[in-house]
């Protein structure tokens, strides 16, 4: 019996194939998309998938500013930040920052399912948001993927 069949083989930043791929926010509920979307960033949908090494394809989320919360969570979810100085805590809820910044709302929601250490920022930085249907990245021939299909 030969073992070398065997052998497990381990991606490395060389040998990774990454691509680039553009999916649409409109009507898209902002947990679903976002997990999905790290597990696109990670490449956990490919078969050479390992976990220290950034194998993730790069994304581009367009229509950020139509992506749908369910329940109550546009009014009565909170994002909290701290401005650094002594009472400095500060509250909004998802309604007031998609018309603000929705931009920051999908990311913040991508970032928070990634992992928690060096990778992440590597991962974070394959990711580019932008709230209208216009991006910058035809140049690198992105194709078009449809979440409703994507396993």
């Amino acid at each position: 019996m030969d073992t070398l069949s065997y052998k497990t083989v381990s991606a490395n930043k060389a040998t990774v194939t990454k691509e680039w791929v553009v999916i649409d926010a409109t009507n898209q509920v902002l947990g679903r998309l976002s997990s999905q979307v790290a597990k696109i960033l990670r490449g956990k949908h490919k078969p050479n998938y390992t976990p220290h090494v950034d194998c993730g394809d790069n994304v581009i989320i367009i229509n950020a500013e139509k992506v749908k919360l369910t329940g109550h969570k546009l009014t009565q979810k909170q994002y909290v930040r701290h401005t650094g100085y002594p009472g400095g805590q500060r509250f909004s809820t998802p309604k007031e920052m998609l018309q603000r910044k929705p931009i920051w709302v999908v990311e913040h929601a991508v970032k928070g399912m990634l992992p928690k250490n060096r990778l992440a920022s590597d991962l974070f930085r394959n990711l580019h948001v932008y709230e209208g249907p216009e991006h910058p990245h035809e140049a690198q021939k992105p194709r078009v993927l449809d979440l409703s299909t994507f396993k």
